[in-house]
């Protein structure tokens, strides 16, 4: 029997205001709208994709019931860490200068609107612990 795959596609975050989350998420962050439904007056769901990525982010009303800004350390993994921050900074997101945690681990740490927060990382080609990298 083949392995089963378990893919992570959505990760729900908890806001305090949809629309301008809406708003940061893809004029800030640069992710793509996938849906934007809301059937009734208690449901609506907003989904987003950053660019490159398998993941979904999704938020609205009737989604979760977790406090806004609880989410804490979500990871977006970038090949250039100083071009991703520019761009950041350039459309306006208050982003950390870019940190090396040692070995060739780089981040960059910004929180959204409402707190949650997120962590952009690079891990140098060869470095310690990297795939393919020395152990």
């Amino acid at each position: 029997m083949p392995a089963m795959e378990w893919k992570l596609e959505l990760v729900p975050i908890p806001v305090s205001d949809v629309d301008a989350a809406k708003r940061f998420y893809i004029e800030k962050m640069g992710f793509t709208l996938d849906h934007d439904v809301a059937p009734n007056a208690h449901f609506r769901v907003v989904q987003l994709t950053p660019p490159g990525s398998a993941c979904s982010i999704c938020f609205g009303r009737g989604i979760v019931k977790t406090e806004p800004g609880s989410v804490q350390g979500l990871h977006l993994v970038v090949t250039d860490i100083h071009a991703a921050r520019a761009q950041l900074v350039e459309r306006g997101v208050e982003a950390s200068d870019v940190q090396e945690l040692g070995a060739g681990i780089f981040f960059v740490f910004l929180k959204d609107p409402d707190g949650n927060s997120w962590a952009i990382q690079h891990i140098a080609p060869g470095a310690r612990g990297a795939k393919g990298g020395q152990p």
